[in-house]
C-alpha cells in the first residue's frame, strides 16, 4: 500500500467508526435491538457452557489482555530502536499512543454503559465504548503485520501465519469480551474500526518521512509493506 492507499483506508475506517458512534450516541432503536438481542443470547450459552466460559476468561484476562498487547508494542519498539531503525520506532510508539488517547477521548464522549445481567460471568469498569481490548489488539497486530510487510521478500514465508495469528487475536478477543457479558457487541466492532484506523492515519502521516530516510540495517520502510 502507497501512501495514497492507507489516507484513504484512514478516512474510510474512521467514517465508519465516526456513524456507528452516532448511531449508538442517538440510541438508534434497530442498533440497540441487535445488540441486546446478540448479547442476551450469548449470555445464556455463557450460563449454560461454564467450561467455555472458563477459557474464555483466561483468553481475556492473560493472552489478550490490553497489557499484554501493549507490552507487545513496547518490545516491538524497544527492538526497533535497538536495531537502529529509530522512525519506524518513533511510528510504533506513536501509533499506540494515537490509539489510547482515541480510545480514552470516545468513551468520555459517549459515556456508554456496559450491560447488564442477573448472573453476570464476568466483571469489567469503566465506560463500554469502544472496547479497550479489542483496540489495543487491532493496533498492535496491526503495527505488526505492517512491519512485517515493510521488512521485504525475505520474510514472506512467516506472512501467512503472521496473518493468521492477527486475526484469531483480533476476532477472538472480540468474541470473549462480548461472550462474557462485559460489552455490546457495537462496542467489538467500534474497537475493530478506531483501532484499525489509528495505525491507517499514522502509517499515512509517517510514511513520506520514513520514505526519504533509510532504516538503519533493517531496511524497512513503512511505505512498502
Amino acid at each position: 500500500m502507497n501512501t495514497r492507499a492507507w489516507h484513504w483506508a484512514a478516512g474510510a475506517l474512521g467514517a465508519c467508526g465516526v456513524v456507528l458512534l452516532a448511531l449508538v450516541e442517538t440510541g438508534w432503536a434497530p442498533l440497540q435491538d441487535a445488540d441486546r438481542a446478540l448479547s442476551h443470547r450469548l449470555h445464556r450459552v455463557a450460563v449454560e457452557q461454564s467450561g467455555f466460559t472458563r477459557l474464555n476468561r483466561i483468553l481475556t484476562d492473560w493472552v489478550w489482555d490490553p497489557v499484554t498487547t501493549r507490552l507487545l508494542a513496547l518490545a516491538t519498539v524497544v527492538t526497533l530502536y535497538i536495531r537502529r531503525a529509530r522512525r519506524l520506532a518513533m511510528w510504533a510508539a506513536l501509533t499506540s499512543v494515537v490509539g489510547l488517547a482515541m480510545q480514552y477521548a470516545i468513551r468520555a464522549a459517549v459515556a456508554r454503559d456496559r450491560p447488564s445481567h442477573p448472573d453476570p460471568v464476568d466483571s469489567a469498569h469503566n465506560f463500554a465504548f469502544p472496547s479497550g481490548h479489542v483496540m489495543a489488539a487491532t493496533i498492535t497486530c496491526g503495527l505488526l503485520l505492517v512491519l512485517l510487510h515493510a521488512a521485504g521478500p525475505a520474510h514472506r514465508g512467516w506472512r501467512t501465519a503472521a496473518w493468521a495469528a492477527a486475526l484469531v487475536s483480533v476476532i477472538g478477543v472480540g468474541f470473549t469480551r462480548a461472550f462474557l457479558g462485559v460489552h455490546w457487541p457495537t462496542d467489538v466492532l467500534a474497537g475493530w474500526l478506531f483501532g484499525a484506523t489509528a495505525v491507517a492515519a499514522c502509517t499515512a502521516a509517517f510514511a513520506p518521512r520514513a520514505h526519504r530516510a533509510s532504516e538503519g540495517t533493517t531496511g524497512l520502510r513503512v511505505t512498502s509493506p
